[in-house]
């Protein structure tokens, strides 16, 4: 056939920032979807089990590989600046202190932080394109997880203690302090109601949230905490395709859309000599490719990664900034922040424009064309960092996922070097004299991203995220 595509070296399997979401996306690969439809449940398993990080009401970005044609494409379903209906001014917002680092940090929350939130119609968009399976069954993991609740990993409780000024305001403690006391590694994650809302999602479409009876109670919840969210903005968002950059690494080309902090720039800009270099000189050559100017927020991110039996990747990344603090009633979705996540603010910002983020879901594509490797990240500005490392680890370095994912990471920030613990002494020395400043971290942190992959060696998640890697066996 003259599409039918070569057989791809990379397994088919999925991963994810926690157990239950790759095995929400390993259930729809097993019973025959394509990647996209594996990454869409996968996503929605993620507004149950990974609600720390994202969820129904926040929005994100979506890279996909076909491997009939070596065709790459990006959307954007991130969020939009709200205030389009023209009638409501936004209030103030609510300031919160956030210890992030060691430092505290002030974030904003509340209605007013609000914007359009883009990942139902993103999720139903992927699958419009390239699903296979019912849309139905695509929601029916996640379904089935929001009636029973899920277990927080210790790195999700991890993130959960920095981020509880946000996440357990309000109503939110119910959620996530339901005792008084924020949940542990191990407790159960439950959001009562939420069940309620993926069943309106499985039988309406993605278009409850917009124009249906979720997008109505929506405007009303955000409205009365003083937010300009209005009938008009959900009505008229839209899942939008953007440009497909590319850089060169080695034999191999990056594909991906054009991110805040330039992750596709930056490779490109590495040295063509870099894989010749000694560790220890290239380590100088990335950092300062890798210096980041001062923005050290908290990336509540999560990321899936999936490749199917055919060749094809999906690779999907999503946030809800750390929450509004801002519950729908009745159905256990936080609204997203991402108004009052100060990095996120451009001067072009008004009604109906929509944000830009440092999300960067990728694809690399071999010499003969065929994939690679399919990762994405989470963690801010840190996205860039844990990507760059990952994919020097196995394309230049011939590491297997799993081992260059979970590898030390060095993270630039102005004349600062953040190390993980275990990063080689002689590439800390040769930075030293390079005249960077060492900040050596007493611990591995969610801090440096959370990376998913899937690649020719193997499937994996972050283990500072406690994430796992699965294959279709």
């Amino acid at each position: 056939m003259e599409n039918s595509p070569r057989p791809s070296r990379v397994a088919a399997g999925i991963a994810a920032n926690h157990p239950a979401t790759a095995e929400a996306g390993l259930q729809i690969l097993r019973a025959g979807g394509t990647a996209a439809d594996a990454a869409v449940a996968a996503v929605l398993a993620t507004c149950v089990a990974e609600t720390i990080y994202t969820g129904l009401g926040g929005g994100g970005f979506a890279t996909y590989f076909e491997a009939a044609t070596g065709s790459v494409t990006c959307l954007d379903f991130f969020v939009s600046v709200p205030g389009t209906d023209g009638d409501r001014r936004a209030g103030p917002m609510i300031a919160v202190d956030v210890f992030f680092g060691g430092m505290p940090q002030v974030y904003s929350i509340g209605g007013a932080s609000v914007a359009v939130p883009g990942v139902p119609a993103g999720c139903g968009e992927v699958h419009r394109r390239w699903g296979r399976l019912p849309w139905a069954d695509l929601v029916a993991p996640a379904l089935g997880l929001a009636r029973t609740g899920v277990a927080l990993p210790p790195a999700h409780a991890g993130t959960l203690g920095s981020c509880a000024p946000a996440l357990a305001h309000g109503e939110g403690a119910a959620i996530y302090a339901p005792d008084g006391a924020l949940l542990r590694g191990g407790d159960l994650l439950f959001h009562p109601g939420l069940d309620s809302a993926l069943e309106a999602l499985s039988a309406e479409g993605p278009a409850v949230f917009y124009t249906g009876s979720v997008a109505r109670l929506m405007v009303d919840t955000v409205r009365a905490g003083g937010g300009a969210l209005g009938p008009l903005d959900l009505a008229a968002y839209r899942v939008l395709e953007t440009r497909v950059d590319h850089a060169t690494l080695g034999s191999y080309r990056v594909r991906a859309r054009h991110d805040l902090n330039r992750t596709v720039d930056t490779i490109a800009a590495l040295p063509g000599g870099l894989p010749d270099q000694p560790r220890p000189a290239r380590a100088v050559a990335i950092a300062a490719a890798l210096r980041d100017r001062g923005r050290q927020k908290i990336g509540d991110t999560t990321n899936v990664s999936v490749v199917d039996a055919e060749g094809n990747a999906c690779v999907i990344t999503t946030t809800m900034g750390l929450g509004a603090a801002v519950w729908l009633p009745g159905l256990g979705i936080n609204m997203n922040s991402m108004l009052g996540e100060g990095e996120l603010i451009t001067d072009d910002l008004a009604p109906g424009v929509r944000m830009s983020s440092n999300m960067c879901p990728l694809v690399v594509i071999d010499a003969a064309g065929d994939l690679a490797i399919a990762a994405g990240s989470a963690g801010a500005s840190r996205i860039r960092t844990a990507l760059v490392h990952t994919l020097l680890g196995v394309l230049i370095d011939g590491v297997d996922t799993p081992a260059a994912i979970a590898r030390p990471r060095f993270h630039v920030v102005d004349d600062t070097v953040h190390a993980e613990p275990g990063c080689p002494r002689d590439e800390l020395d040769a930075l030293s004299e390079a005249g960077w400043i060492i900040n050596e971290w007493p611990d591995v942190d969610h801090y440096f991203g959370g990376v998913t992959a899937v690649g020719a060696g193997g499937a994996a998640g972050d283990p500072r995220r406690d994430g796992v890697g699965l294959l279709l066996t």
